[in-house]
């Protein structure tokens, strides 16, 4: 849907703001009709999912993410709004398309890129106030964590690709610690990919480490990763910042087979879009070292997923704890059992810490919401649910999910006073539901409605 976005453009569903608007764009947040927004979600579309860069075809994206702030997480739509910043596209077919409705131009970086930035956040805190959620969505990694780390202590935002990825991937893994009956801090865990998803879960994973006693040092020293140039380690040329904390002492090794094979880990997870990643020899590796091997394609769509929910269980043996990105049948091993594989989507974790951070007016969101929030659904995992091969609640409960782990995020913000709505609500979960958007109609039929006296046929009708 993302690559044809555009092509069905009939209204303007969202708010499109190009670089040479600098110094309008309180102007333009002026045109949008509604005046009460909670929650923003921008992108610049240069990172669209695994696709690469979409650039106004983008706007697919925070348009669908708002909508499932809805659907899971009874966000109001009316307090909801998309953006797409076009800068450009350096999507060559794009610039070539006459139908194409963005910029026509290289996108625009430097300095005029970063002004513009700062020129959105401001004018989206003046008009809608410093609580307004605003949800950076698929920017590329050169552009994601400068500005999580720029603007997180400033505004109230946060970057799902990185942070609500990290709390989908750490649920599941603390869900998967049930059946494995061990701590997050026995296992050592390899990513392929280094990339903005990595980092996050990688991040996450950390801090939950340290939760169970472990140092900072210690907790980073059992996650390794994996790049298109082979093992992250010492050494190695071209580190960027955030690869280097994770980069350890050993041997440089080219590809992702050879380290699993030496480094044994317990867990891998595929966040790099590479579809196949996880041959099969990597997976029955996985199964001759580990009773219960933790396998993640996260990977999405379909598509690029490392491997599939059949070839996990089916390599393992059934012996395999698989999550993926994207959906899976259910499997059916020979042996007659039959495995119903958990999607680890971020609609189990943005909607709920959206509604959450809402409900109670946080106007800063640091890590341990989302720790919080992986916690929380971790625990609404049921033990029948673990014993179909699900790491995650179903979806069709999600709203409910939702609801639980907003009050939660609640709790925790009252708990270390970040929360800015006063007074406190005495019932979390019961304030959390009263400012839910309800799709239940009010009883309105033909035979109920008081029809006006000049009403009583098509031709007088002045309605």
């Amino acid at each position: 849907m993302p690559l044809k976005f555009v092509y069905f453009f009939v209204i303007s569903r969202g708010l499109f703001i190009t670089v040479h608007d600098r110094g309008h764009i309180a102007s333009i947040l002026q045109n949008w009709p509604e005046k009460d927004i909670k929650a923003v979600c921008v992108t610049d579309g240069e990172r669209i999912l695994g696709l690469g860069d979409l650039g106004c075809h983008g706007m697919g994206i925070p348009v669908g993410k708002l909508a499932l702030y809805t659907a899971c997480g009874g966000m109001p739509p009316q307090q909801c709004l998309p953006v797409m910043l076009d800068v450009g596209t350096d999507n060559e077919a794009l610039l070539k398309d006459p139908l194409y409705i963005g910029l026509r131009h290289k996108r625009v970086r430097g300095q005029a890129y970063d002004e513009l930035i700062d020129e959105f956040m401001k004018a989206v805190s003046d008009r809608y106030g410093m609580d307004c959620l605003i949800q950076f969505e698929d920017f590329a990694n050169t552009n994601a964590f400068r500005l999580l780390s720029k603007y997180r202590n400033k505004y109230c935002t946060f970057n799902d690709d990185i942070q609500g990825t990290a709390a989908v991937a750490v649920a599941g893994l603390l869900a998967a610690l049930r059946i494995t009956k061990s701590k997050m801090s026995n296992h050592t865990i390899v990513f392929q990919g280094a990339g903005e998803a990595a980092m996050g879960i990688a991040e996450l994973i950390s801090m939950a480490m340290e939760k169970e006693g472990l140092s900072k040092t210690e907790s980073l020293k059992k996650i390794w990763m994996v790049d298109s140039k082979g093992l992250i380690v010492k050494g190695r040329d071209h580190l960027t910042h955030e690869k280097q904390r994770f980069a350890h002492e050993h041997p440089q090794m080219k590809n992702l087979e050879d380290a699993v094979r030496d480094l044994k880990p317990t867990a891998i997870i595929g966040v790099a879009a590479v579809a196949g990643a996880f041959s099969e020899q990597i997976i029955r590796d996985m199964a001759s070292f580990n009773q219960r091997p933790i396998i993640f394609a996260l990977s999405n769509p379909t598509s690029k997923a490392e491997c599939t929910a059949e070839q996990c269980y089916t390599f393992t043996e059934g012996r395999g704890i698989f999550a993926s990105g994207s959906p899976f049948d259910a499997v059916t091993l020979p042996d007659g059992r039959t495995f119903y594989p958990g999607q680890g989507n971020n609609a189990y974790i943005f909607p709920g810490v959206g509604l959450g951070v809402t409900a109670c007016a946080l106007r800063n969101i640091t890590e341990d919401v989302f720790l919080t929030a992986a916690e929380a659904l971790a625990d609404l995992v049921t033990e029948k649910d673990l014993a179909e091969g699900r790491l995650y609640p179903p979806l069709s409960s999600i709203r409910e999910v939702s609801l639980k782990l907003a009050a939660k995020i609640m709790d925790y913000a009252y708990d270390h006073k970040m929360a800015t709505l006063r007074p406190e609500p005495s019932d979390k979960e019961a304030h959390v539901r009263s400012i839910c958007y309800s799709t239940d109609y009010d009883d309105f039929t033909v035979d109920s409605y008081q029809w006006p006296e000049d009403c009583m046929t098509v031709q007088s009708c002045k309605l």
